[in-house]
Order: structure tokens, then sequence, then C-alpha cells
């Protein structure tokens, strides 16, 4: 699995291509036709929240002139949201990394079979930047929920003639779970019942916490290994650091960050400086356990006080990478009360 940021270095723009086949199709879109063969409807109870919404990000503003019936999904965790909220999107991205035989990842698959729905149009590109305009067409969406994402200003306006889009606040890849959550339980009026599941989750977090007053206050440095030679260390701004600070842990990473305004969610470290790692636990993720002890192996990680002090825990199997990579009010509860003891049993070791 790759950072967002990285993997879209190599993108092909086929925008230019496609633009006019997009015109031509957002006037059906946009009233509302009825699903293509294969498609599924969302389902949602009433909407909460008044209608016409505008939502503003950092790409432009999107309004939202009636309660959405037909929802697509674009990056991670805004169809979790959705999901949660009761409304299975017409089409969502589809998950090669930890997701089932069909890119499904699993609490996502749980919850649209409690839901009673079908199956998305799985779009193609979650492991690249390019957005698949020919799938949303086909989707006919009247809503783009891709609050925590990698789109450009040219993605975002592409996707805008196709229906309204609900983009990042702020920065790509750098929006919490809690905010995810209420951007698109505003955007599919759906606020007060986003504000309760957040507290929700938010409570069922406090409570593994005091479960495990031992990770209170121990520091830690969140890494990635996907390149040899070096690591990727991730900022304090990512949702899976943010979700350890939850359970009252410490990032250090910014001892490590020598330009904290680079703009990424994360920076590179190479592996000759790993002796400048200090922190009571090292995290990071890993496919599965053959690649954490390669990585564990290695002489100049073996040597680092706290993996040769057994203060190293390792987060292993893709859907366990993703859960925690992309943090939701549905993936949190999958893998939290999992991984929480692993952190515990490396904090009882700091000394």
């Amino acid at each position: 699995m790759l950072e967002p940021v990285a993997r879209g270095r190599h993108r092909r723009s086929r925008i230019a291509l496609i633009a006019s086949a997009i015109v031509a199709s957002a006037a059906l879109v946009l009233t509302g036709c009825s699903a293509g063969a294969g498609s599924a409807e969302s389902t949602s109870s009433s909407g909460t929240d008044s209608f016409p919404v505008t939502i503003t990000s950092a790409l432009g503003s999107a309004t939202i002139e009636k309660a959405p019936t037909r929802v697509a999904t674009w990056g991670w965790g805004a169809q979790d949201a959705a999901l949660a909220l009761g409304v299975v999107p017409v089409a969502m991205p589809k998950n090669t990394y930890g997701g089932n035989a069909d890119g499904v990842l699993p609490w996502d698959a749980d919850r649209i079979t409690e839901l009673g729905g079908k199956t998305p149009i799985l779009l193609n590109g979650t492991d690249t930047s390019e957005v698949p305009f020919e799938q949303f067409v086909a989707a006919k969406p009247d809503v783009i929920l891709a609050p925590y994402s990698g789109l450009t200003q040219k993605d975002y306006d592409t996707l805008s003639k196709i229906a309204p889009v609900v983009a990042y606040p702020k920065d790509p890849w750098a929006t919490s779970w809690q905010d995810q959550l209420s951007i698109v339980g505003k955007a599919l009026g759906k606020s007060t019942e986003a504000a309760a599941l957040q507290k929700k989750t938010d409570d069922e977090i406090a409570s593994l916490a005091a479960k495990n007053p031992v990770l209170k206050d121990k520091s830690f440095v969140y890494i990635s290994s996907n390149e040899p030679g070096q690591v990727n260390v991730f900022r304090n701004t990512d949702p899976r650091v943010q979700l350890l600070e939850q359970l009252g842990m410490k990032d250090a990473s910014a001892a490590l960050d020598t330009d904290p305004t680079a703009g990424s969610y994360f920076f590179s470290l190479s592996n000759e400086n790993l002796d400048k790692v200090d922190s009571d636990l090292l995290v990071g993720y890993f496919a599965d356990q053959a690649a954490a002890d390669t990585f564990a192996a290695q002489p100049l990680v073996a040597a680092m006080p706290t993996v040769a002090g057994g203060r190293f825990a390792p987060i292993v199997g893709e859907s366990f990478v993703m859960a925690s990579s992309a943090p939701s009010v549905l993936s949190i509860p999958w893998m939290l009360d999992k991984y929480v003891p692993q952190l515990a049993a490396a904090a009882d070791k700091v000394k």
C-alpha cells in the first residue's frame, strides 16, 4: 500500500478527452434518471437537516438542493460515513488492498448486508490519483462525497459537471474522521445522527483508553516502509496519528521533521537516521507478518531502542492497515479493540 500523495506523482490526465462526454451526460444526471443495471440505489431514512445546503471546501462550494438519494464517494472514509448513516452509495472506490474478492472493505461489506443493500458500482483508481470520470457519469449520482481524498482542482471542476462535489475543507488527505463524518452528515441531511455516532465512537475510544492507562502520555512515531533504505513518518495532521492521540498517547514525529511546512502529511527519513527516533513506541503498518519481520530484522532497524526493547507495535494485515490508515466511524470499532492490547503490551515494556 502506498501513501495517496506519493501515488499521485505519476497520474495520467484524461480530463480533456472525456469532458465533452460529461457535459453531454450532465443534464441526464441532474434530472435523477433511473439507475443502470447493476447499480445500487442509496437507502436512507428521512433527513434531519433542511435543504438546500451549501458546503464549502478548499476546492469550491457545493450546493445540494435536496436530500440525496444517489450518493457516490471518492477517496477514503466517505463510504464508511455514508453507510454508518444508513445510506448505501450507488458508487464507491474499489479497494484491492484490504478488500474482499469484490474489492469491498470488510466493515463496509458487513454494513451493506445489514442494510439489505446491493454492492455499489466499484470505482477503479483507488490506488492511483486518477479519477474514473466515466464511471461517475454511469453512476448518475446527485452528490459526490470526497472529504478525505486527493482531488485536484481539475478533478473537482470536472466532477462538478456531473454532480455537486463535497471535497476536503483544507488540505488533501488531512481530514479527521470526526470532520469526515460531520461533513457527510451535513451533505446527507443527517447532522444529528452524525453527531450521535461521533459521540458513541469517541466514548468507545475513551473507554479503551481508560481500560489501558499504560498508554497515557506514551510517545510514539508512526511509520511506513514502502521504499528500500527509508521510512515515511506520519505527521500529526494524519488521522491515523490522531487516533492514537485520542487514546492519550503523544506523537513524537515533530523532532524529526526538518520541513514541517512542506504540506504533506508525511515526510521521509533515511534508515541511517533511525537512531534519531526518540519515542517510547514505534508504530507502523505492514501487509503481512513476513513484511513486518523483514523490516524489523534490518540492522539499522533492529538497533533502534524501540525495536530492540520489544516496543515495536506493528499493524499487520491489509484490512487492518486500511482500518487504521483511514479510521472511520465503521472501521474504528472493527479494529481498535484488537489493536489496543498490542499497543498496551508494548507500552508495558517502557522503563
